[in-house]
């Protein structure tokens, strides 16, 4: 009977292997598979059809950024970027980043807005200072100065079709 149990004991230890490594697999983190939500649809909240030249469109675009208080980082006869900054708390700040694409479509443009917000958030961070002796043990000593920070806490595109409307309605008064 030993004999048989021993030879037993490789097989039962390889096939409890085998369901602890399939259990494994089943409890794995799932991704975020955010892209799946994703739908392109043709009803699209960040393009505007005009009837002036792409230079004409974009400057319009850029005309009613500056309006606004956006900075103007970048400007090309076809795209703009630009930024604005808020601080809605004390600890933290906002920016939104908006890049502009004017592209020809015939005798017109197809105008294209993308906008995205960064939020990052005021962080404190202390400093300390350790001292280890050998047979006594380590101490640390807090330093004198909390030192404070903006840490990135999120960034996201903007899909709110009102935002986008609001801004093409505003370039629209621009185009000359």
């Amino acid at each position: 009977m030993q004999h048989h149990r021993s030879a037993r004991l490789p097989v039962l230890f390889l096939l409890s292997c085998a369901a602890l490594a399939l259990g494994a697999c089943s409890s794995a983190p799932k991704k975020d598979l955010t892209y799946r939500s994703e739908r392109f649809n043709t009803n699209s909240p960040y393009e505007v059809a005009v009837d002036v030249a792409p230079t004409a469109a974009c400057d319009a675009g850029r005309r009613a950024l500056l309006s606004q208080g956006y900075v103007i980082e970048d400007a090309k006869p076809d795209a703009v970027k630009a930024r604005k900054f808020f601080q809605p708390e004390r600890n933290v700040h906002v920016q939104i980043n908006f890049v502009l694409s004017c592209l020809a479509d015939g005798d017109g443009t197809e105008v294209f807005a993308n906008a995205r917000e960064v939020r990052d958030e005021l962080k404190a961070s202390s400093s300390s200072a350790g001292v280890s002796v050998a047979g006594i043990g380590s101490l640390n000593l807090p330093l004198g100065g909390n030192g404070e920070s903006l840490v990135k806490v999120g960034e996201e595109t903007i899909t709110d079709s009102d935002f986008y409307g609001r801004f093409f309605a505003l370039m629209q008064t621009y185009i000359r």
